[in-house]
C-alpha cells in the first residue's frame, strides 16, 4: 500500500510540474518568439501611449465616434468579470436595456441587433459592417465629414472571414475610431 501511495504521489508531482509549470512556460516562450504582439494581447499604441487592445472592446459614447456593442461584463468591458447577461428574451431587464439602446441609436431605420445586445463575453471589440454603416450618418454630421469618405473608412477597416469561411465580416471599433481620428486631422 505504501508503495502505491508513493508512486501515485510521484506521478502527481511530476504531472503537476510538467503540465503546470514546464508546458505553460514553453508555450509562452514559443508565443513570445513567434508572435509577440498576439501573445501580449494585441495592444494598440499611438504616439507611444497605450490606447487599448484589439481583442477587448471599450465604450465609445460620444456622437462623433462609432459605438461598440453594449457590455454585460461587470461595469462594462471589465475583463475580470467577463460574461454575458444570461437574460432570456422575455426578461424585463433585457427588454429595457434593448429599448434604451434603440432609443439612443435610432436614426429612423431598424437598429442592427449588435448595437443593442451584448456579446456572450461582454468584451467583444467588433461590430458588423452593417452596424458601422448604420452609424455613419451620425458620425458624419457630428464631425462634418463626407458620408462617402466615412463609408470608405468603414470598408477599409472591415475584416473579412478568416480563410474565406470562418467567422463573419467584422469591424474593430477601436481601430475604426483611431482611423477616424486620423482622418479628422487631415
Amino acid at each position: 500500500m505504501k508503495k502505491l501511495i508513493v508512486t501515485a504521489s510521484l506521478y502527481t508531482l511530476v504531472t503537476a510540474v510538467l503540465l503546470g509549470i514546464v508546458y505553460p512556460l514553453a508555450i509562452t516562450g514559443i508565443a513570445q518568439l513567434t508572435m509577440r504582439a498576439k501573445a501580449n494581447g494585441q495592444l494598440i499604441q499611438r504616439n507611444g501611449e497605450l490606447v487599448g487592445s484589439a481583442l477587448i472592446g471599450q465604450p465609445f459614447t460620444g456622437p462623433g465616434y462609432f459605438h461598440s456593442r453594449p457590455s454585460a461584463a461587470g461595469t462594462g468591458y471589465d475583463a475580470g468579470a467577463s460574461s454575458g447577461s444570461n437574460y432570456g428574451p422575455t426578461n424585463k431587464a433585457l427588454i429595457d436595456r434593448v429599448t434604451a439602446g434603440v432609443k439612443l441609436e435610432t436614426n429612423g431605420s431598424p437598429v442592427p441587433i449588435d448595437l443593442v445586445t451584448a456579446s456572450a463575453s461582454g468584451l467583444d471589440p467588433d461590430i458588423t459592417p452593417q452596424a458601422a454603416t448604420y452609424q455613419i450618418a451620425r458620425v458624419a454630421k457630428e464631425r462634418n465629414l463626407d458620408v462617402a469618405r466615412l463609408q470608405a473608412l468603414v470598408d477599409a477597416n472591415t475584416q473579412l472571414r478568416q480563410l474565406g469561411l470562418l467567422g463573419e465580416p467584422r469591424v474593430n471599433v477601436l481601430q475604426l475610431n483611431l482611423a477616424l481620428n486620423k482622418e479628422q486631422v487631415r
